[in-house]
C-alpha cells in the first residue's frame, strides 16, 4: 500500500476554479479548512466581510472570497471568485482526488477473473467476485461486497460496508458512502387466491451514471425485469430508499430519509425535500420542488418547473397555505 498526497501552487488552483488570484502565486496550499481551524497550507471561504477579516487573520495559505473582496489589501494571497461557495467546493474537491492510498489490502478477497484498474485501492476485508470491472483510480473501503459483473467506473468512491448486488453498472466518479445497498431485490408482489403473496420476478439492473454521490444507507433496488436508473449528477442524502423501476434525471436532488416507490419517474433539476413519500407510478416533471414531508400519490403527476409542491397529498405551496389560512380562521370562529 502507498498513499499519493501533493500539494499545488495559489496559482493552479485559481486555474481550477476559475477565480482571480490577487497576491503570491507560488503560494502552496494542500487542503481545505474552516477558519478557526486553518493552518498553514490551508485553503478557507470567507462569506462576508466580518469572516474575511478573520481569514486574513488565520493561519491560512490562501483566502477564497466573493468579489466584494477585490479592493481588500494583505499580504496573504486572496482569490477572487463571482461565485465562491462553488468555487470552494471545486478546490475541496481536487485535494480529496490529490490524496489517496493506492493497492491493496492483504485481507481483501479479489477474485481472479476480476479486472482492477491502475491507481485503485481495495480496502481491509473486502469482497471482490467474478467478472467485476474495476476503474483507475477507484477506492473501495472496508468490508464492502461487489458482486459478480458489477461494473465501477473511473475515480469512484465505496464507503465502507457497502453492498453492491451483481451485474450494477456504476459510472466515473461516483460516491458511495457507508453502509448502502445497491441493486437489492426490489418489493414486489402477486397475491393468489389463498392471499399469499409472491416474489414478482426482479432479475433486472441497476444502473448508475457519471458524477452521482449516495449517501449513507440508502437502499436503491435493481428492475423487476428491467433497469433502476439514477441519472448523472444527481446527489441523494442519507437513508434514501428508491424502489425498483425507478428513474430519476439529470442533477436531482434528493433530501434524508424520503422514499421513491416502484416505477416513479423524477424529472432532471428536480429538488426533493426530506421525508417526503412518493408513490409507485407517479411523476416529478422536470424542476419541480417538494417541500419537506410531502406525500404525492400512486400515479399522480406533479408539472411545473420552479413551482414549490407542498403537503399530502402534494399540491403548489400557495394552494397549501390557502387551506391552512381557511382552516385557521374556521378554528377561530368555532371557538368564538
Amino acid at each position: 500500500m502507498s498513499t499519493q498526497t501533493s500539494t499545488r501552487s495559489a496559482r493552479d488552483v485559481a486555474l481550477h476554479c476559475g477565480g482571480v488570484l490577487r497576491g503570491d502565486g507560488a503560494a502552496r496550499v494542500g487542503g481545505v479548512s474552516s477558519i478557526e481551524s486553518a493552518n498553514e497550507g490551508d485553503v478557507v471561504f470567507a462569506a462576508d466581510d466580518a469572516r474575511l477579516k478573520k481569514a486574513l487573520e488565520s493561519r491560512a495559505s490562501l483566502v477564497m472570497t466573493g468579489e466584494f473582496g477585490a479592493n481588500v489589501q494583505s499580504s496573504k494571497p486572496i482569490l477572487i471568485a463571482s461565485d465562491p461557495k462553488l468555487a470552494f467546493a471545486r478546490v475541496a474537491a481536487l485535494f480529496s482526488r490529490a490524496e489517496r492510498r493506492v493497492g491493496h489490502d492483504e485481507s481483501a478477497q479479489i477474485h481472479l477473473s476480476a479486472k482492477v484498474g491502475e491507481e485503485t485501492w481495495i480496502g481491509p476485508g473486502v469482497v471482490v467476485e467474478n467478472g467485476v470491472g474495476i476503474g483507475n483510480r477507484s477506492s473501495i473501503e472496508a468490508n464492502s461486497v461487489v458482486g459478480a459483473d458489477t461494473v465501477i467506473g473511473e475515480d469512484c468512491r465505496i464507503g465502507p460496508n457497502v453492498t453492491i448486488h451483481p451485474g450494477t453498472k456504476l459510472g466515473n466518479r461516483v460516491v458511495v458512502q457507508a453502509g448502502t445497498v445497491l441493486g437489492s431485490t426490489g418489493f414486489g408482489y402477486a397475491r393468489d387466491n389463498a392471499g399469499h403473496y409472491h416474489l414478482f420476478p426482479q432479475v433486472g439492473r441497476l444502473i448508475i451514471e457519471d458524477d452521482v454521490e449516495i449517501g449513507a444507507n440508502c437502499t436503491v433496488d435493481r428492475g423487476a425485469l428491467d433497469a433502476t436508473v439514477i441519472r448523472r449528477g444527481t446527489k441523494l442524502d442519507n437513508m434514501v430508499h428508491v424502489g425498483h423501476n425507478v428513474e430519476i434525471g439529470e442533477d436531482v436532488v434528493i433530501a434524508a430519509q424520503t422514499g421513491i416507490s416502484g416505477s416513479a419517474r423524477i424529472g432532471s433539476g428536480a429538488i426533493v425535500g426530506g421525508q417526503v413519500g412518493i408513490g409507485e407510478h407517479s411523476e416529478v416533471k422536470e424542476g419541480v420542488i417538494l417541500g419537506g414531508q410531502s406525500g404525492v400519490l400512486n400515479k399522480k403527476v406533479l408539472r411545473g418547473k420552479g413551482i414549490v409542491f407542498w403537503g399530502t397529498p402534494a399540491r403548489p405551496l400557495k394552494d397549501y397555505l390557502k387551506e391552512l389560512a381557511a382552516l385557521s380562521r374556521l378554528t377561530r370562529k368555532k371557538e368564538e
